[in-house]
């Protein structure tokens, strides 16, 4: 069993940065890859990045390149998402999770952290 929280949320006005962390408890951390989702008000869930098992290569949904890097450090089970040149539709809630095999669906589930980005 594996448990995520997420921490670092909160209200920033556009232009500004954030840094959110995910912290995990329980299995091999290096195994798992590990994502960043959203979910906005009235909307589904939408991916934001992923950082893969064992090699910890990034990939990022097209609305967020150039704007948000994705890490992990592995000794400490954690993940990270530094968000730049936040903008308001960047707002919702950010939720980690984790894979354990290379593609498919994502097993494990923070409970997410809320992100507003004012104008």
């Amino acid at each position: 069993q594996v448990q995520l929280v997420e921490s670092g949320g909160g209200l920033v006005q556009a232009g500004g940065s954030l840094r959110l962390s995910c912290a995990a408890s329980g299995g091999t951390f290096s195994s798992y890859t590990m994502g960043w989702f959203r979910q906005a008000p009235g909307k589904g869930r939408e991916f934001v990045a992923r950082s893969t098992r064992f090699t910890g290569s990034p990939y990022y949904a097209d609305s967020v390149k150039g704007r948000f890097t994705i890490s992990r450090d592995n000794s400490k089970k954690s993940l990270y998402l530094q968000m730049n040149s936040l903008k308001p539709e960047d707002t919702a809630v950010y939720y980690c999770a984790a894979r354990l095999r290379g593609t498919g669906e994502y097993d494990y589930w923070g409970q997410g952290t809320q992100v507003t980005v004012s104008s």
